[in-house]
């Protein structure tokens, strides 16, 4: 508990401490506030360090570049290896964990200990780990590392402590489950071959023991050998050499034959009286050619063999095909006698196991479903059924259906929302499944009291919209929306435009969404925003269409000499007001060369159309092309269903859209919007005689990003170099005027209606310059897809690294604050200014390129604030935040009533009041002056297309949240929290002086940042490049966490990383997972009882009775004993070169961690007890040794006793 106490004089003040800002940190304006301000600010800070901890909480989606399978048939759970190391186990609802391997290598194979609540994995760097599941974070207990020989294949026979591990050399060593220590029994490959065989036979890739007898060891070579191995007479029963080369084994359950799959697509069957020669040679999918030759065929990868009491047996088989079908999908065959039913499926088949009734391998197997693991996708195959239908998969692993490219967070949702989506979303889902439930049910899962409703939407590339319900740490799908059906089906384009136009032109960039109200924006990568209204009912509309030409024209040709010695801007009064005046611009209006600058990247459907219930669009804004120059791609976007107003930007300018009357307010350059308060000294440009390429300028200025260190940036949609390379585009650019580059301060708006717009202050020109060309849209930047290696450091390779990644963000080239370098033109002190830039040396090279960037809007935010210092009550505001720092409060006058809201224009009038931070501007909240966030107003949701009274008038119903209303004490004003990429300052509004500041991080950059609620308070909560994630209190800024949780790897997780309420974050940790982590300690505590069981106790169902004659005759597989043949007693010790035990250290420490309380002290007290007996287990063995010695010694003695017994004592 800390208590902050500030006399403050409504004068402007200085930070406490005196460390970061200018003393001012207020407009450009110098007179000071007459408006009331609070005489005492006195905020009782509740968080603390102690409410802070990081941990992951859960994942979801589809396991990343599946390699493995693994089903335990009692438990009924499945697990999923991945070639990143990690393990997907997965049950009944709720019941989703997952692992990783500390070394990171791929998992090559899983095998469960059934109904052990264990599980074996074999990984590439030849190690063997031992999880322990009967805890709801598994663990590993053991590792065991092989040194000398590579892991090829494991089995583990039901009910034996005793793991059979092929390696490539051959050998098959036997490992104890318990102790995971190599037996002595080693089967050498040598010996199990003939001697007079002069190849060696390959890697093992098959093991098995024998359903009639488990004392034969069924080992399957790589070079088409295949031996059965006695493990009591140690010598091999037959051995078979075939001429293909083998890559499964399937036993028969009565043991006495066996089919195998082979490399040219062939099937042989093999009985044990004759193995000699196969009984039975198939190619399923070969067909005889007219020569009478077989048609060669893919290799069966793997074939699986199980049999049913009522009719034929099952031959289930992946691959096969013919090679003469080019262009097949993957197929999974299925063979029931003589009906062959072929599944094709939409990705490559990594593994597939079938589902079988008993754990027994020498009972009949009765399979009722297959599952199949595909590289992106997971199916369950129902098999009881003749025409094969798939299970309905219960769990979210259709998120990567289209690369997801952005990610949003809402904890607390209004309680009805979720419900009501799922309603709308349930009328559209697929049919066809089967009937019967998932059969993977296992684990058990209780819905903890620490739950709240939360939804997460992600965006895609195909344009579609999915929302999602994540409560209680559980995901499921509750609506989709296409944004691609409210524009026209594309025209395949010829010639120069089939180049520019891509292949995602709906690709979403990001969202915003008002829960309350229902209200939703999407913007688009074509440059477009759509905005959505809810209805439960479906309707007839027509979507309204706008056009927004956000780009400045220049008038005047500048040369370096006219304003050598006016390096900056001319006096306001030298520049008309009339420069600002808005022309409306219709299709039909310019010249021909307008015309087709007119026409957006992609057409809006412009009839009547028919929508179904759920989302419909209303209104569709589209950013139109200038001098063939496609529209730069929008940066930020902030919605306000109060206000009933729309605001985006992008690296040319501003505009806000009133959303209620369909028009244009506002469409304004950047440094349009400054006034005479623009902070920069802008330097001017020389023409050159020639424009240099596209190509090379983005080229040149990547050689500046990554002059200093070796950086790659790979994106599996484009590169930067990509932008426009064609000669075409060349020829036209190296044709224009080299002054058309110059942009003047007066812009267009092409309303179809011009609507009166509030006079701006004078001001003089603005000089900047366009990026270079690009195309009108780039394929979808794919969060899940995109990847970018960024070390960070004290050195100007930090900064480089964050241009590059505004690049990637946004497609465009901006400017960045702590990369300008240039001096304040005012009432900047020079301490001020050496913080707010970043100077070096710089070519003349990178020069050229920081006067092509542009300053962009980076974030927008609308709330009720005071616009100017004078101003005694809150009006509605929008606040303005630029890459250069820069934060710009417009304020607005709206019209209260509902039928003047509707009828009269919303005025808007920049004030040009300016506020300064180091770095891009990210966020902005806003706080009482009781420390408590203040909610943007919103409106109320009704139905647009509710049946009610014609008669009667639907007003509007507000919800508006002022800072007064809970501080009846503490006088009006409130305070503005505002974070960039560098620094945090908490501002009291509305004398804008500057109350607290922080300087977040020197050597990298903050990523994200948002001011959320934790543990019934407020705090900002930063991502970092660098990968520390950062929590400050409010409104002190003092530090409460800085954890060094993920390194920024790749773009994905910078594009989808968000923070939410509850002290919760997400992000893509994968192309196809979610990755959820709290900060919160409460959440930390609570997370045990919010995970799923994945073991439950249960009977492991009894063997059928074989019957006297079965008995009898079937050998004697239940006398065998695996203990007498590979103990230590019997066989010795294995060789400690070849294999080094691992004890599960991190294991053990990380369930101490998790555990609490009574469970807590039993776990550490199993541990106590595993260390003892470990501890024991030496002593003992030290035990064993002296009695060796001893024995040893006492024979000898013996012996010499007996030898010198008749000896006379001179013989000696």
């Amino acid at each position: 508990m800390k208590k902050f106490r500030k006399v403050l004089d409504g004068l402007t003040t200085s930070s406490p401490g005196g460390t970061i800002g200018s003393p001012s940190c207020g407009s450009a304006a110098g007179t000071p506030t007459s408006a009331p301000t609070p005489k005492e600010i006195d905020i009782q800070e509740t968080l603390v360090s102690e409410n802070f901890q990081l941990c992951k909480t859960v994942r979801h989606g589809f396991p990343y570049q599946p390699t493995s399978l693994a089903y335990d048939p009692v438990q009924k759970i499945l697990a999923i290896g991945c070639r990143t190391g990690g393990i997907r186990i997965l049950g009944g609802p709720g019941v989703d964990s997952y692992c990783q391997h500390e070394s990171g290598a791929a998992v090559l194979q899983l095998q469960f200990l059934i109904n052990e609540g264990a599980l074996v994995t074999a990984c590439a760097d030849d190690t063997l780990h031992l999880w322990n599941l009967r805890q709801r974070r598994p663990a590993v207990l053991h590792s065991l590392k092989f040194n000398r020989e590579r892991i090829t294949f494991c089995h583990l026979p039901f009910q034996s402590k005793w793991l059979y591990v092929g390696t490539e050399r051959g050998n098959t060593h036997i490992v104890n489950i318990e102790s995971f220590v190599l037996s002595g029994y080693v089967i050498m490959w040598n010996k199990a071959i003939e001697l007079s065989t002069k190849t060696h036979p390959g890697p093992v890739v098959h093991l098995s023991d024998s359903p009639k007898d488990e004392g034969k060891l069924l080992i399957g070579f790589e070079s088409g050998t295949i031996v059965q191995w006695d493990l009591r007479g140690k010598k091999a029963d037959f051995r078979i050499y075939y001429d293909e080369a083998i890559h499964s084994v399937g036993w028969h359950h009565e043991g006495k034959q066996f089919m195998c799959s082979h490399s040219d697509g062939s099937l042989s069957m093999w009985n044990l009286r004759n193995t000699t020669k196969p009984f039975q040679v198939t190619y399923p999918h070969g067909k005889i050619q007219k020569d009478g030759r077989k048609e060669s065929c893919k290799p069966i990868l793997k074939v699986e063999y199980k049999t049913t009491r009522n009719s034929e047996p099952f031959v289930i088989f992946s691959g096969g095909l013919s090679y003469d079908k080019a262009g097949r999908r993957p197929t999974l065959t299925i063979m029931h006698g003589k009906a062959i039913t072929v599944l094709e499926m939409d990705y490559p088949i990594v593994e597939f196991m079938a589902l079988c009734e008993t754990p027994y391998n020498n009972e009949v197997q009765e399979p009722y479903a297959v599952v199949v693991l595909l590289e992106k996708d997971l199916i369950v195959v129902d098999l009881t059924q003749s025409n094969f239908p798939v299970f309905e998969n219960p769990y979210p692993m259709d998120i990567h259906e289209s690369p997801v490219t952005c990610t949003a967070y809402f904890a607390d949702c209004p309680p009805d929302i979720i419900p009501i989506l799922y309603s709308i979303g349930a009328k559209h889902k697929k049919t066809g499944y089967s009937q019967k439930e998932w059969p993977v049910a296992g684990g058990t899962w209780t819905l903890g009291s620490h739950t709240y409703p939360e939804i997460i939407v992600t965006g895609h590339a195909d344009g579609s919209i999915k929302f999602w319900d994540a409560s209680a740490i559980t995901l499921q799908m509750l609506y989709k929306l296409k944004t691609s059906k409210a524009f026209e089906k594309p025209k395949p384009a010829e010639g120069r435009a089939a180049e520019l136009v891509e292949e995602d032109p709906f690709a979403v960039q990001m969202v915003s969404w008002c829960p309350q109200s229902r209200i939703f924006c999407v913007v688009g990568i074509s440059a477009h925003i759509i905005l959505y209204r809810f209805s439960k009912y479906d309707a007839n509309t027509q979507i309204v269409s706008l056009e927004v030409r956000l780009q400045c024209e220049a008038e005047d040709v500048i040369s370096p000499s006219d304003n050598e010695n006016n390096p900056c801007f001319s006096e306001s009064g030298s520049h008309s007001p009339q420069t600002h005046q808005q022309h409306p611009a219709s299709p039909g209006s310019g010249t021909p060369e307008g015309n087709k600058d007119s026409i957006p990247c992609i057409k809006v459907k412009d009839r009547m159309v028919r929508v179904p219930p759920g989302y419909q669009a209303e209104l569709v804004i589209q950013l139109l092309s200038v001098d063939g120059e496609p529209p730069q791609q929008i940066t930020s976007l902030d919605i306000n269903s109060a206000y009933g107003l729309l605001a985006f930007g992008n690296c040319n300018g501003l505009a806000v859209v009133d959303y209620l009357q369909k028009t244009i307010l506002l469409c304004m350059s950047t440094l349009d919007l400054y006034g005479a308060a623009d902070p920069y000294q802008r330097l001017t440009r020389s023409p050159r005689r020639n424009r240099q390429s596209t190509s090379e300028v983005c080229m040149r200025g990547l050689s500046n990003f990554y002059s200093d260190s070796k950086k790659r940036i790979r994106t599996s949609y484009q590169s930067l170099t990509e932008l426009s390379d064609n000669q075409q585009s060349i020829d036209m650019e190296r044709s224009k005027s080299p002054t058309s580059d110059h942009v003047n301060g007066h812009c267009t708006s092409p309303t179809s209606q011009p609507k009166p717009r509030v006079p701006m202050g004078p001001e003089g020109p603005r000089l900047t310059r366009r990026g270079p060309g690009r195309p009108p849209f780039r394929k979808a930047q794919s969060a899940a897809c995109m990847e970018i290696s960024l070390p960070v450091s004290h050195t100007e390779v930090g900064y480089a690294s964050r241009r590059a990644m505004l690049q990637q963000f946004h497609g465009v080239t901006m400017y960045s604050h702590d990369e300008h370098h240039t001096t304040a033109p005012f009432c900047w002190s020079d301490r001020e200014s050496r913080e707010n830039s970043f100077s070096r040396s710089r070519s003349s090279s990178v020069s050229s390129i920081d006067r092509d960037t542009k300053e962009a809007i980076t974030t927008l935010q609308f709330g009720e604030s005071y616009g100017r210092k004078g101003d005694a009550l809150p009006t509605p505001c929008l606040w303005v935040g630029t890459s250069l720092g820069v934060v710009l409060l417009i304020p607005m006058s709206i019209p209260t009533d509902h039928e003047e809201r509707m009828e009269e224009t919303v005025t808007i009038g920049p004030s040009g009041t300016v506020l300064m931070l180091k770095g891009s501007v990210l966020h902005f909240s806003f706080l009482d002056c009781l420390g408590a966030l203040i909610q943007s107003p919103h409106e109320v949701w009704r139905d647009p297309n509710a049946s009610e009274d014609p008669d009667r008038v639907r007003k509007r119903k507000l919800v508006h949240f002022s800072a007064s209303s809970s501080q009846d004490n503490c006088g009006e004003g409130h305070l503005a929290v505002v974070c960039s990429e560098k620094q945090a300052k908490v501002l009291l509004m509305p004398s804008q002086s500057c109350l607290f500041v922080h300087n977040i991080t020197e050597s990298s950059f903050v990523l994200q940042a948002d001011v959320v609620s934790v543990s019934n308070s407020v705090c900002l909560a930063c991502f970092c490049a660098n990968g520390h994630v950062m929590t400050l209190s409010l409104p002190s800024l003092r530090p409460l966490m800085d954890v060094n949780y993920l390194p920024l790897t790749d773009m994905r997780i910078a594009r989808t990383f968000c923070f939410t309420n509850g002290g919760q974050a997400l992000y893509l940790s994968s192309p196809t997972e979610i990755q959820r982590i709290t900060y919160s300690q409460e959440m930390c505590d609570n997370l045990q009882e919010m995970l799923g069981e994945l073991f439950t106790p249960i009977e492991t169902p009894e063997a059928q009775n074989r019957g006297f004659l079965k008995g009898f005759f079937g050998g004697n597989s239940h006398n065998f004993d695996r203990e007498e043949l590979f103990g230590e007693a019997a066989a010795g010790k294995g060789s400690r070169s070849l294999a080094q035990h691992i004890p599960g250290q991190a294991g053990m420490e990380g369930m101490k961690v998790a555990a609490s309380g009574v469970v807590g002290d039993l776990a550490r007290a199993r541990i106590a007890l595993d260390e003892r007996g470990q501890r024991l287990g030496e002593l003992e063995d030290r035990t064993a040794l002296m009695m060796t010695s001893a024995e040893t010694f006492s024979k000898h003695a013996h012996e010499l006793m007996l030898k010198c017994k008749d000896k006379k004592w001179y013989q000696f």
